[in-house]
């Protein structure tokens, strides 16, 4: 018997980017996973309802030892969204989707001109991506995320602890940082974080973080620019 569809109600599917954290794990996983776990207690709630990618790039491991990963992670109550970078041989059913041809925004944006030489002259021109920006001009409170992954956050007033303002590009606070800030967050390393006073749980550039503990003494309560060195997290009094 045929089936005649009366409902003229058409099905809407629309296409969506979200940014989403991307944990890339080391051997020996016991000892990452306990330095995951360090970052989990001194900062409560980082992974709390965020899509998480798996980036097994360069990791040699089988399935087995995939699936007690992925095992450990959910008791960690990191939900993993998708595997990057993984063998096909070591994925298997019940295992998050294979995921590829991950970019950056500014890899997606990026439009190339065709550049003009003057005649007889040759040119070697450089294009980059024009960085956005966007301003929050109120304070940014408790439990609340501003993710710009486009360009730089400034903000007109303080960050709340428990709070978090995450930038593709450098983070502008102008007030005192008490939450979370993540500059250069989409593969950025230039990026920088600037505030007026330093009370921060965590700062992070390019994927690598500090939290408060680890933090000189004497920058706490002052203004300070924060920027990357050599994989460190360096930071320096504003005068």
């Amino acid at each position: 018997m045929t089936k005649v569809l009366t409902d003229a109600r058409s099905i809407r599917i629309k296409g969506r980017s979200f940014l989403a954290v991307m944990l890339s794990p080391d051997l020996p996983i016991d000892d990452w996973l306990i330095r995951l776990d360090d970052l989990a207690a001194r900062s409560a709630g980082f992974f709390l309802g965020r899509p998480v990618v798996l980036d097994l790039t360069d990791l040699q491991i089988d399935r087995p030892q995939l699936k007690d990963l992925i095992a450990e992670l959910a008791k960690r109550n990191v939900s993993i969204m998708g595997i990057e970078g993984a063998r096909p041989s070591i994925l298997g059913s019940g295992m998050p989707p294979a995921l590829k041809g991950g970019r950056s925004v500014s890899d997606i944006e990026v439009q190339a001109k065709e550049p003009v030489d003057p005649p007889g002259k040759s040119a070697v021109v450089e294009t980059r991506p024009a960085m956005q920006s966007i301003v929050i001009r109120e304070p940014v409170r408790s439990g609340q995320s501003v993710i710009f992954p486009e360009g730089d956050v400034t903000v007109i007033g303080s960050v709340a602890s428990g709070a978090e303002v995450i930038a593709g590009g450098s983070v502008h606070i102008y007030g005192a940082l008490r939450g979370r800030a993540m500059a250069g967050s989409i593969g950025n390393a230039s990026a920088r974080i600037f505030c007026r006073k330093l009370e921060a749980e965590l700062v992070a550039i390019d994927g690598i973080y500090k939290m408060a503990e680890d933090m000189a003494p004497n920058l706490r309560g002052q203004a300070v620019q924060l920027w990357l060195e050599d994989d460190a997290i360096m930071a320096e009094k504003l005068i």
